[in-house]
Formats: C-alpha cells, structure tokens, sequence
C-alpha cells in the first residue's frame, strides 16, 4: 500500500525548507530512515530520512522548489505500484497529474465563440489560462502575473514550476530606472534579517572601539603555526581571541548575558560559549564554541577549522547554532578596520576584529611599528554603559598584548 510521505516537523521553529538536492530518483528502492532529499531551511541544510521503506512511486516535488512542513516530498509505494492508480486526496500538495490532463482537453475543446466580445468574463478567463487553483495563489502570493507565463504541462496549462521560473527572471520592467532582478529572501538570508531586526527592536546597542598592540602574539603564533600545520591543523588568531575573551569575560560577566524581558532580568551566564561568525555563499553563520573555558588554543583551532568547513558546507548540525553567550565577528579577514557589529540575539554583546595593520606606535617611550588590531566592542546600553565597556576592553587589550598570560590563568 503507498503512501504519501509529508515533510516532518523538523523542529527548532522550522516552517519551511528549499529543497536542494534529491538522494533519490523515481523508481528506486529505498530503505526505513534512508535520507532520500537535502533541504535548506532557515538555519542549516538536513538531510531528510524517509519514515518506511519501499519504491519511489512519484517525487512530488523539484530541487529548487519550497515546500512547507505537512507537505507531500513524494509517494512512496510497493514495487510494480503505480503513481497513477493513487486517490486524489494527493491534491495536497497542489496539482494532480489526472487532474490536469482533465483539465486541458475541456479547455481545449472549448467553442471558439466562446472568446468574443461578449463571452462571460469568467469562461474567458478560463480558456486564456489554465491554471490550478493551487498554482493561481502561487502566482498571487509571489506577484506573478499568470497571462505572462508560457505553461509548459500538457494543453499549455501552467504549473507550480513554470511560475517559480518566473520569479526568478529579470522583470527589467517593474524597475523605471532600468533592468532590474527580483531575487527572493528566503533561507539564510532570510533569518539573518529576521534576526537582525530583532537584535536591533530588542537592545539599546552603542560599539566603543580601542587598539592592541599584538606584536607578541604575533611572532607565537608564527613560532606554533608549521608545528600544528605538520598536524594537520590550520592555527589562525581566533584561538587567542576566544581565549582572550573568554578571561576578559570571567571579569566582567554581564558582558557575558542575555536579557530576560519578561521577568526583567539579567542572565549572567556561568558558562563561556562564543558563538564565531562564518562567512559563507548564502551568508553569515555563528556556530558555537562550547565551554571554551575548558579547552586549549589547540583544541580551540581544531574545532574552529571543523565547525568553518561545516558551515560552508552547510553541513551544520541545527544546535550548534544555538546556545552561544558572546560572539566574535573577524571583518578584518576582508580588510575592514573598524565597524559597528549587530549584537547576536539574545546575546548582549558582540567583539569585531579588524584588519591587523603594521602601525607606528609608542612602545618604551620610543616610536617602533607594531602589529596592531583595531576592537569593535557592540554591547546592549540597558545593561552596560561606556565605562564598562572600556574597562572590558581594556583588559581584553591586556590578554592580547601579553598572551603569555593566556597560558598562565588558561586551561
């Protein structure tokens, strides 16, 4: 007996996802929990078990296209089962196969009177454009006019995907300067915003800004780097950074905090888990560091080149996103100085770092060029002020121009 797997409730607040690769075609055998689709959802990219085995009768739907939980991926069935002999319950998931081929050849076999002056608006309506009812709120919702598309399902009928296709070219005409592109915020992107704007609607946020002189820091890591590299491990400056804030934070734990609105109050979090922003194609990432107060720079670099390579695979897994207390963001890595980072939600505070720079400076009353890095220090007004952002900063500049003190007070 078939049946018609749905998209499962994925969790973590998950509505909907962009499938972007099927693991299985039409005709193949597949097995209880085996992943048969990759989709991308707002957060990651999952792969997608099937819940019974059996033989892919029909994909209902194409890589590319959205889909919305409770929605049917595919039917699944026994072997020598047909797609076809299926009840028209499948009309969930929007247009039947035996539903439109009724449809077109009505349309088709229409009189030709019909469409003169004169006709009924609605029967007109009808044979100029064949259409389901499910593709015509598709078109609705996405701004899509339906008499501009050339349907490509049997009679010229319009389906789900030639709709999709459409909102993905250029309409140079919805644009009276010029040729312009509507491209759809979804996915990545999409949460970003959404985080973002919550972020800034729920924290008061001011960045302060300093300079370090990491000359030291500097030539260790010159010395350590080919010995972990001989190892296979990539040693970057983030390492330090971490370590460096996590010592600044045991000091000054509000920075170190979320904000209960409800209850109106601080959380001062007894745990170090910095969240580290990775640029990737669709956007910025921020998987979590756990516990950092418990792992050395090398177990830090070991992990951040595992977590970056997930990241940019989106690859991911769903709670490493989650739970962080601080977060870093490096736009020194394309060349930015100094910026005004937006605080991670529900974090209270966020540490930009800048392109390191070789810089005249003062160094035992004597003029010398030093390696300097430029600190962005975004923090929530309501729960700290300029004066403690300064002496947060102040000792973070301390750890990072002596590491040796990193080694001395870190696991």
């Amino acid at each position: 007996m078939s049946f018609d797997f749905l998209l499962p409730d994925l969790g973590e607040g998950i509505a909907e996802g962009e499938i972007r690769k099927w693991l299985v075609k039409e005709g193949d055998a597949v097995q209880e929990h085996q992943s048969v689709l990759e989709l991308e959802t707002d957060k990651a990219v999952v792969e997608v078990p099937s819940p019974q085995g059996g033989i892919i009768l029909k994909l209902a739907r194409e890589e590319g296209e959205m889909v919305k939980v409770g929605e049917v991926l595919m039917v699944v069935g026994e072997a020598g089962e047909k797609a076809e002999a299926r009840p028209k319950s499948v009309s969930v998931v929007g247009v039947l196969p035996e539903e439109e081929e009724s449809a077109a050849p009505r349309a088709a076999k229409r009189p030709k009177s019909l469409s003169v002056v004169g006709a009924l608006p609605e029967i007109e309506e009808a044979a100029a454009v064949l259409a389901m009812p499910a593709v015509r709120a598709l078109a609705k919702e996405k701004s899509v006019s339906l008499d501009k598309i050339k349907g490509s399902g049997t009679g010229g009928s319009i389906l789900r995907e030639d709709v999709l296709k459409a909102v993905k070219l250029p309409s140079p005409e919805e644009d009276q300067y010029g040729a312009a592109e509507r491209m759809p915020i979804r996915g990545l992107r999409k949460t970003i915003a959404k985080n973002l704007l919550l972020a800034q609607r729920t924290a008061a946020p001011v960045t302060e800004m300093d300079e370090a002189d990491i000359s030291e820091l500097w030539s260790l890591r010159e010395r350590e780097k080919k010995p972990l590299q001989d190892k296979g491990i990539h040693l970057t400056f983030m390492p330090f950074f971490i370590k460096a804030v996590q010592h600044a934070l045991m000091e000054f734990g509000d920075f170190n905090a979320s904000v209960d609105e409800e209850r109106e109050e601080l959380i001062v979090k007894k745990y170090y888990n910095i969240g580290v922003a990775v640029d990737t194609a669709e956007g910025l990432i921020v998987p979590v560091i756990r516990n950092v107060e418990k792992k050395t720079i090398r177990e830090l670099a070991e992990e951040l080149q595992t977590l970056g390579k997930q990241a940019r695979e989106r690859t991911v897994k769903l709670e490493t996103l989650k739970g962080s207390s601080f977060s870093i963001t490096n736009f020194g890595t394309f060349g930015a100085v100094f910026a005004t980072p937006i605080i991670n939600y529900p974090d209270v505070a966020i540490l930009g770092t800048g392109k390191i720079t070789d810089k005249p400076w003062v160094k035992d009353n004597q003029i010398t060029i030093r390696k300097v890095l430029p600190l962005s220090l975004t923090f929530d007004h309501r729960v700290n002020d300029g004066a403690g952002a300064a002496k947060f900063l102040t000792r973070l500049v301390a750890y990072l121009e002596d590491p040796a003190s990193l080694f001395i007070e870190s696991a």
